[in-house]
């Protein structure tokens, strides 16, 4: 990991910024943030016990996480809150929000819950070489949930949803490790039931 100058961190971050207002504004995410990445930049981020988004290069990135995992989010918004800068390392911690443009009967935004996040390791020429993004999974659903009983659900992610329910991975979503057998996920489910009755 290398150093870079505070000055040089900072102005890459205030780029990036800018180029997320840009994305937000227009709805587009590979317009806007493509060209902040490296060529062989890897963007990844969890979706589960035991899987992964991972997208490669600057082409995946643009082509997945920019673009099919986007689609059906192109009028929500993500504002950064906080941003902590690593120069020494060449690292920058970005906590954002998850902001729905569907409101409540109250007029308030549907949001997720919980922190989200990307890290990025700089890559310099004012280019990321790797992102992770981070959040709360779990409030995640619990939203799109309340979204999908409240009719305010994009039919974009209405067919994606349909197409991971059906077993059709999305591209770029990948195994951890092998998937544990019917028998394991039954031992494990039957465990759980006799420590929540009798506590151990």
């Amino acid at each position: 990991m290398a150093a870079y100058p505070r000055a040089e961190m900072e102005e890459m971050v205030e780029r990036w910024l800018e180029a997320n207002r840009q994305a937000e504004k227009d709805g587009n995410w590979p317009k806007h943030l493509g060209a902040m990445y490296i060529d062989d930049a890897e963007y990844r981020w969890n979706i589960g016990p035991n899987e992964e988004f991972v997208a490669r290069n600057r082409e995946e990135i643009e082509k997945w996480a920019l673009g099919e995992q986007m689609e059906g989010f192109e009028e929500w918004k993500y504002p950064y809150h906080r941003i902590l800068i690593d120069e020494k390392q060449g690292e920058v911690i970005g906590l954002w929000t998850q902001v729905s443009p569907a409101k409540r009967e109250d007029g308030t935004h549907y949001t997720v819950e919980g922190i989200g996040g990307s890290w990025f390791r700089y890559g310099g020429d004012y280019k990321w070489e790797w992102q992770r993004d981070f959040f709360d999974l779990g409030n995640t659903k619990a939203l799109f949930f309340e979204l999908a009983a409240a009719g305010k659900l994009d039919p974009a992610v209405k067919e994606k949803i349909g197409k991971l329910a059906k077993g059709h991975p999305l591209p770029g979503h990948e195994k951890i490790r092998p998937e544990a057998s019917l028998l394991q996920k039954l031992k494990g489910f039957l465990m759980m039931v006799r420590i929540a009755i009798f506590n151990k």
